[in-house]
């Protein structure tokens, strides 16, 4: 897991053991510095807002690197951790000694993974294991956040290839649907033009069967038409037939007187 971020205790160390210099500094460094180890105090007893409220009183006086990482790592303790990456780096910016350098970063990383920026941490680790090769929390730190990122990329990637399934499915059933609707359309067409045609169809098919079948009128005219015919030559041979009988007949002759 991530560790607490680490205090630059040195720069009490440093109050302790060069007491004559404090005596040469100016009275602004001077106050400075009380702030800064008042600081330390607080923050040794947890109390970090008090710890940050002490290093922000020194660096209004002196802008010193331990006093910008001092009052990142009150930061971070409450939870405010871009804030915290902004003060890492200006005490960065301002030339730490090589030891709280790889310090820096390794907070800084800590700092970084808490926002979720894995491959800015990465980087903050790597960076402190260049300054301290043997650090094991920053090994340990690194391989974690390393472990989080391929994990991440794998959700990612599973996310991706779900998104495009979904896509491939929504974009097959668009297609089929239209598919569907086109062949809807094709038989909607088509049962309307049979539609229309069956009347026609009917319309020709009756109009066929008069032609071909005569009408009753027809008949009756035709068997009237026959019926007199036959009375007509059946009177015809009648007539015939009596003239016949006439011109048969001897006629008389004249009797001369």
């Amino acid at each position: 897991m991530i560790s607490w971020p680490r205090i630059a205790w040195i720069s009490v160390r440093i109050g302790i053991t060069a007491g004559i210099v404090i005596l040469t500094l100016p009275l602004t460094g001077q106050s400075a510095h009380r702030e800064l180890r008042a600081g330390d105090r607080e923050y040794k007893t947890e109390a970090f807002p008090n710890a940050e409220e002490a290093y922000r009183k020194s660096l209004e006086k002196d802008k010193s690197s331990r006093a910008w990482y001092n009052l990142g790592n009150a930061i971070y303790q409450q939870g405010r951790f871009e804030e915290s990456t902004d003060k890492y780096v200006k005490a960065l910016e301002q030339n730490l000694p090589p030891g709280e350098q790889a310090d820096a970063y390794y907070n800084l990383g800590n700092s970084l993974y808490k926002q979720g920026k894995l491959k800015e941490s990465i980087d903050a680790y790597k960076r402190a294991l260049r300054l301290n090769p043997q650090d094991v929390p920053s090994k340990y730190n690194l391989s974690l956040a390393l472990q989080q990122l391929q994990q991440q990329q794998q959700q990612q990637q599973q996310q991706q290839q779900q998104q495009d399934q979904q896509q491939d499915q929504q974009q097959q059933d668009q297609s089929q649907n239209t598919d569907q609707q086109q062949q809807d359309q094709q038989q909607d067409q088509q049962q309307n033009q049979q539609q229309q045609n069956q009347p026609q169809n009917a319309d020709q098919q009756q109009q066929d069967q008069q032609q071909q079948t005569p009408q009753p009128n027809q008949q009756m005219d035709r068997r009237e038409a026959e019926a007199l015919l036959r009375i007509m030559e059946e009177e015809e041979r009648k007539v015939q037939a009596k003239l016949r009988q006439n011109n048969a007949k001897p006629t008389k002759t004249k009797k001369d007187w």
